[in-house]
């Protein structure tokens, strides 16, 4: 079993800063979970808290059922794999991977058993007496995965494994990690500042922001029905659209006025609190706003003019400026505040753009004027003081 509980925790270092912020979160036994974030959001010391590299300032720990919050880290029967591998690099690979054991003064029959099993895994059976220096990267990864593995631990906590590959090979060992999983069904917490990884690899992502828990999801849920701005934001790239807009009804049959046109939204964007006449952030993905050919007489549509053409074959990002002076396009860093650059994100946000994801054989041509079609069965409406989703696309 290795569930893994974590009730109000709270840290605070001396100098007053507040690292992660009254988390509550519930990973099951044999869950793979991704910690995700921007830089500085607090996700590396949670996966320290629950390591025991550090202590919790308040709150509850549990692991199979049990408070940990005073077990020192040894006696967790939990396994770190840390972002710069931590090789010992006078030893040879054999040696790494077994060192644990030793120092527990495994038998040497069994120790010789658990490192064949996990080289015989990580594909590392023929570099056994090589030493780090003549490693690859991703070699060295499997290593340090490796020297993991042989303690057969309850959970793998992984401190952003794949951060110094290349982006080919994290490519690569993200799909060896995500098999690697699925074979030994241990619980997983993976941290990473890449949304994609953590898309990609999670049975379950929990996003954080300035130490706070936004939304803990699958990752379908968390692109298609958002919490707040700050997730929209974070998780897609490009990043989601958002513009003023104003209810014009509210309810099962929610109308949004946009500039001059108005928009018919699905039952789905129910408005909240807000009622008629009340001012929203409406919110929409690139593959969520169509575009035709400028005058073709389309209902509630937007007229733009493309400003930028990217190809990111088979699709590309259509940049867009809105005719209309008096519409209001935002973008998420400028309604939380905070900063998209561990993103990685293909296209840049601009204030002043829409962002299209179209097919590359059927794009507009650059400084073409275009109406822009919203789907209105999938959009968001978002509270303009809180940030919070007032009624979420299916």
């Amino acid at each position: 079993m290795g569930a893994i509980g974590l009730s109000g925790i709270r840290k605070v270092f001396p100098d007053g800063t507040v690292a992660v912020n009254d988390v509550d979160l519930e990973i099951d036994d044999g869950e793979f979970v991704v910690f995700v974030g921007p830089s500085g959001c607090g996700k590396t010391t949670l996966l320290r808290l629950i390591s025991g590299l550090e202590t919790a300032t308040a709150g509850q720990l549990r692991f199979d059922g049990q408070v940990i919050n005073d077990v020192s880290p040894r006696e967790r029967n939990m396994a770190m794999v840390f972002q710069n591998y931590a090789l010992y690099p006078h030893m040879t690979v054999r040696q790494n991977i077994a060192f644990a054991l030793r120092v527990r003064k495994f038998r040497q029959s069994e120790i010789d058993e658990r490192v064949g099993e996990a080289a015989r895994i990580l594909d590392l059976a023929e570099l056994l007496e090589r030493k780090p220096k003549q490693l690859s990267g991703g070699q060295r990864q499997r290593v340090a995965m490796g020297r993991a593995i042989v303690r057969h631990p309850g959970a793998f906590l992984l401190d952003e494994p794949l951060s110094n590959l290349d982006a080919k090979l994290r490519v690569q060992l993200r799909t060896e990690l995500r098999r690697l999983h699925e074979r030994l069904g241990v619980t997983t917490i993976h941290v990473t500042h890449d949304q994609v990884e953590a898309m990609t690899l999670g049975d379950r992502v929990a996003i954080f922001s300035e130490g706070s828990l936004q939304q803990y999801d699958t990752p379908q849920t968390l692109y298609r029905r958002p919490a707040n701005i700050f997730v929209a934001g974070f998780i897609g790239s490009p990043s989601m659209n958002f513009v003023e807009a104003g209810l014009v009804e509210s309810g099962a049959g929610t109308t949004v006025s946009v500039g001059g046109a108005e928009l018919a939204l699905g039952p789905q964007a129910a408005g909240g609190g807000a009622g008629p006449g009340g001012r929203v952030h409406l919110g929409f993905r690139p593959e969520h706003l169509g575009w035709r050919r400028a005058g073709d007489g389309s209902p509630g549509a937007l007229q733009a003019r493309v400003e930028l053409i990217e190809y990111v074959e088979p699709e590309a990002y259509v940049s867009a400026s809105l005719v209309d002076p008096a519409i209001v396009i935002r973008t998420a860093d400028e309604l939380v505040g905070g900063s998209s650059d561990d993103k990685g994100g293909l296209a840049g946000d601009d204030a002043r753009f829409l962002t299209l994801r179209v097919s590359a054989d059927h794009v507009p041509d650059r400084g073409e004027t275009i109406d822009l079609v919203v789907d209105g069965d999938r959009v968001s409406l978002f509270d303009i003081a809180s940030g919070e989703n007032l009624g979420r696309y299916a």
